[in-house]
């Protein structure tokens, strides 16, 4: 038996011309079987046809030296990934009625590590406000419940009651991706959202994903989005490091409520994942130019990690719960999040209207604390506030609505304006001009205690733009 499978023993050419996707296929598909690697040949260009079929990978791939072209002109079926790093386990059962908030333990049975997914589909959440208006999602939570029954952290939510409970084996082995230069031709589709999964696709716990280099080209006036060169999605502790990764075209289509809007169109998305960690990954094109999308976008995750990254921009979406960034260079659409526990951002540059965009179109929420560390900020706009946020109290999202305790340790502000008004921490949520005496009823709950030390920057540092908004605030600057 051989150590190794590669493409050319089932009928790959490599030439950059003919289809190698059926032969990519019945590798992988031998691989899984025999339970052998993949490897690539050095100087191969293998050509990835529009038509629908995925290669299944359930064994460690080794494409260094090796390119993909990724035909995505006329794509016949753009929902079917190119390849599917998946688990050989199937789900087991658990059984749970209700969970509460904060609850850290439940019984086990199986005695392994396993990726947990709770819904809830009787409750909304995420109920979205603005251009792409919408009526919410089943409220969902994940973690890693270890064989002893404890999680990998708290819940973030109480579920009253229970309709789903997936519960996924967390593979022992690390499934390594290794290397391999991937060009996509870009589709030439329609610009609406219909987002296109021409990808890699992970749903497989522990994988590692190592060098791996993502171009884009083609772009034209107009294009349906991306999902995600990278998707991962319901597994835990997958590791991304040292990859390259590209901005998208910025399109322009309707949404929701009947008026233009951008069009996101990613390169990384992340879905209901936990323990996932991405370190010395940057993207091909300028982090400040606004003619490419923000780079990554996150649903229902928990506990990312980033190091040493250099995106345009870092976007926790529908909510993340736990999060650091250390040592990250964010570019033109900077930090936006919503979510819940601590958000650590250390010794980190970011470039934006503020430090950090608290997502209004989610209610600006952060149930927990938001700690800054010696890090850099560079204002664009005229806005000077370090958390920018829009929440006036008469939308409901599907739950309450809260602003962070702040720590700031460290913060130089870098600016070119020379005029003596305050540096905030908060802007004024509530709107211009709207008085808090009129009916709010979901006004967000404001922070216990902020605490700022250490700002360097030629303004006086204020709490809130409204000092209304925080009458009870424990605020602390030195």
């Amino acid at each position: 038996m051989p150590e190794f499978l590669t493409y050319e023993m089932f009928g790959a050419a490599g030439d950059g011309k003919q289809d190698d996707m059926p032969a990519i296929v019945r590798t992988h598909q031998e691989a899984n079987r025999l339970h052998l690697p993949v490897r690539a040949r050095e100087g191969a260009v293998y050509y990835v046809s529009p038509q629908s079929r995925t290669a299944r990978v359930e064994t460690s791939v080794d494409w260094t030296g090796a390119s993909f072209i990724i035909d995505d002109v006329n794509c016949t079926d753009i929902q079917s990934p190119v390849f599917h790093v998946a688990s050989a386990h199937q789900p087991v059962q658990l059984e749970a009625k209700s969970m509460v908030y904060g609850q850290a333990f439940l019984p086990n049975p199986y005695g392994c590590d396993l990726h947990v997914v709770v819904q809830n589909k009787h409750h909304k959440d995420y109920i979205r406000k603005g251009l792409n208006q919408d009526h919410g999602h089943a409220r969902t939570d994940v973690f890693v419940l270890m064989g002893d029954g404890s999680f990998s952290s708290p819940l973030s939510f109480d579920f009253e009651e229970i309709t789903g409970l997936w519960a996924y084996p967390v593979d022992e082995e690390i499934l390594h991706v290794t290397g391999g230069e991937f060009t996509t031709i870009a589709n030439q589709a329609e610009s609406k959202y219909n987002y296109h999964m021409r990808n890699i696709y992970i749903t497989r716990s522990n994988v590692e994903v190592n060098k791996l280099l993502h171009r884009m080209t083609g772009e034209g006036e107009h294009g349906a989005p991306y999902r995600g060169f990278i998707t991962v999605e319901d597994c835990a502790r997958v590791y991304v490091h040292d990859c390259v990764f590209t901005g998208h075209f910025t399109y322009w289509t309707v949404g929701s409520a009947n008026l233009p809007v951008p069009m996101g169109s990613y390169d990384i998305s992340l879905g209901r994942v936990a323990n996932v960690r991405f370190a010395r990954c940057t993207q091909t094109n300028d982090i400040y130019d606004d003619r490419y999308w923000g780079l990554i976008g996150t649903n229902f995750c928990r506990d990312l990690v980033f190091e040493d990254c250099h995106f345009s921009r870092f976007d926790a979406h529908m909510g993340v719960t736990n999060c650091t960034l250390r040592r990250c260079d964010l570019g033109w659409q900077c930090l936006n999040a919503i979510g819940n526990g601590e958000f650590l951002i250390e010794e980190t540059r970011a470039y934006g209207g503020a430090f950090v965009n608290l997502r209004d179109d989610y209610g600006c929420t952060w149930r927990g604390r938001i700690v800054i560390r010696n890090s850099t900020w560079s204002p664009r706009g005229e806005q000077r506030c370090v958390f920018n946020a829009r929440n006036d109290g008469t939308h409901f999202f599907g739950y309450p609505c809260h602003m962070p305790d702040v720590i700031i340790d460290g913060l130089t502000v870098e600016e070119v304006r020379q005029d003596d008004a305050p540096l905030y921490v908060f802007n004024n949520y509530l709107g211009k001009g709207n008085a808090l005496s009129q009916e709010r009823p979901f006004m967000p709950v404001p922070p216990v205690e902020v605490s700022v030390w250490n700002v360097h920057s030629h303004r006086p540092v204020a709490l809130c733009e409204n000092p209304d908004l925080m009458p009870d605030t424990v605020f602390e600057c030195k």
